[in-house]
């Protein structure tokens, strides 16, 4: 007959043991319950803990799976249970595939075991990319969000022999933009499981995040992500990461001091006042070595002025400021890195919105340098902005200026998300981009900047420049061109990021919504150029 119960740390001591007793004896019998209570709790917190293990497909697709370090460790931890498993639950693991296990180790409640495809693959020379490490990225985002699913709340992720490629899957397949929803997807805590590539996992950490950062900015509806809030965001990110970073938000008064009509014409539609934002972060040693120099364009919500654009998906121009968030978000990265580069990031920052006082087809407009430009489409904007920031980036001397902007829908029709298309007069500064992209799987591709595109800019009824091309065809290659005439620097390079705005299912290891990219890319590329002094 139970009399009653003493709850101690939450478990009920049942009092029929105490009746009869010396007080000494129920001290210790209650003491020894709560013993047991802290076994239990310390049982159930291990059971919601998480292992994801990596396995390569057998060299000729059939036969059994290939277990990475880490998972035939684990292998041999449960005497061969995981592999006896594996092999009898299904065929072979596809690579980006998973497959989950339970109970079958004290300290994990949930084992995932995801295929990496063949070991060993290399970089594939018609893809572009490293495959080893997009295998491993794909698989292990996969892996993260299976255990989220199960709301696991923590993980720890086999290395599967590149630990920097498995902290970025882990952390890009597990983001979400969700800040404006009640209902938001449980937390996952991620581990390194075991010590192999303890420091490479932490870059693939910083890395990934930086990524993350673009996506968040860019996903943030245009009236929480306005020019005034953007700047001031990355100030306090910049801030909180690096005591060499300098941070100057300039206002409209300072804009029209410098005589940036160009920029202003676009700014003038909308009653959000324009922001450039100017940020430095000095890592080398040699505080007077010249900067590289990122320009991004920052169109925090286009509407396309008087062209005004059709109503459908409109919403997306929400991200129309992805230059200046891939490329504040690579320069905060580079920050955390302590990369020994100094770098300037440039953002003009504002709305296109048609109103009484915008931009209207045929008006003139002049910019920093003196040019003046014919704004026969208002939709063309993006170039507008970035005709005057780019002519104040020569104000530094830099050592090489890389531009990124989501800036025409021509892009997006010729390499589609495949690619980020490369405009440049420098065939060192376009070699160190291809071989950054290699890596980090966010591609680039070069496109063509000749003077056949020039011609059709410059023939301009009423001004020095139009903003649009003579003909229909090779937007693309005629924004570069109109970019080009404001470019006197012997190495620049225009990245035009409208097709890899987005992702919808492409990129495995990225969910729908807003890419970030090419961040990973423009960090590994500041990464190189800071090792090499002198090709740049």
């Amino acid at each position: 007959m139970l009399l009653g119960a003493l709850i101690v740390r939450g478990k009920p001591l049942p009092l029929l043991l105490l009746r009869g007793c010396s007080c000494h004896k129920a001290a210790s019998l209650a003491s020894a319950w709560a013993r047991a209570a802290s076994r239990s709790s310390s049982a159930a917190a291990a059971m919601k803990q998480g292992l994801i293990l990596g396995v390569f497909a057998n060299e000729n697709e059939e036969g059994p799976s290939q277990f990475t370090n880490a998972a035939d460790t684990f292998d041999k931890h449960v005497s061969g249970k995981l592999r006896e498993l594996l092999a009898t639950s299904g065929p072979s693991l596809k690579k980006g595939k998973t497959r989950i296990f339970h109970g079958l180790h004290q300290d994990f409640s949930s084992i995932v075991v995801v295929g990496l495809g063949k070991k060993a693959a290399g970089v594939n020379p018609y893809e572009n990319w490293d495959e080893d490490k997009e295998n491993i990225r794909a698989a292990i985002a996969a892996g993260c969000r299976q255990i989220q699913d199960l709301e696991v709340p923590s993980v720890e992720v086999d290395p599967c022999g590149d630990a920097q490629a498995a902290a970025e899957g882990a952390l890009l397949g597990l983001f979400e933009y969700d800040e404006l929803k009640q209902k938001k997807k449980p937390a996952v805590d991620v581990q390194l499981h075991g010590s192999d590539g303890t420091e490479a996992w932490k870059k693939g950490l910083i890395y990934a995040k930086g990524q993350n950062l673009a996506r968040y900015l860019m996903e943030a509806p245009a009236n929480h992500m306005t020019p005034t809030r953007f700047a001031t965001i990355v100030e306090e990110k910049l801030k909180s990461c690096s005591n060499k970073v300098t941070i100057h938000i300039r206002d409209k008064s300072w804009i029209e001091a410098q005589e940036m009509g160009s920029f202003l014409s676009v700014a003038k539609g909308s009653d959000e006042p324009p922001v450039l934002l100017e940020i430095h972060y000095k890592g080398s040693s040699d505080a007077s070595e010249p900067p590289l120099v990122f320009v991004g364009k920052g169109i925090t919500f286009d509407s396309g002025g008087i062209s005004i654009k059709p109503s459908s998906n409109m919403d997306a121009m929400r991200a129309d400021m992805g230059g200046a968030a891939t490329i504040c978000s690579a320069i905060i990265t580079a920050a955390e890195l302590k990369l020994p580069i100094n770098m300037i990031g440039l953002t003009p920052l504002c709305e296109n919105m048609p109103s009484g006082k915008a931009n209207k087809p045929g008006d003139v407009v002049r910019a920093k340098n003196g040019k003046t430009i014919q704004v026969d489409n208002t939709d063309a904007e993006g170039r507008l902005v970035l005709a005057d920031a780019l002519c104040y980036a020569h104000s530094f001397k830099p050592r090489a200026i890389v531009d990124a902007a989501t800036l025409t829908g021509a892009m997006d029709v010729a390499l589609g998300s495949a690619a980020t298309g490369v405009f440049t007069n420098s065939h060192q500064l376009w070699n160190h981009l291809y071989e950054a992209s290699i890596p980090t799987g966010d591609r680039v591709w070069r496109m063509p900047l000749f003077e056949h595109y020039t011609k059709q800019v410059t023939d301009c009824q009423l001004a020095d420049l139009n903003n649009i091309g003579k003909y229909r065809s090779g937007g693309a290659c005629t924004a570069a061109a109109f970019l080009k005439e404001f470019v006197t620097v012997p190495h620049w390079a225009h990245l035009d990021i409208a097709g890899v705005m987005g992702n919808k299912d492409e990129v495995p290891y990225l969910r729908k919504g807003m890419a970030g990219r090419p961040t990973r890319t423009l960090v590994e590329f500041a990464t190189r150029l800071s090792q090499d002094k002198t090709s740049i």
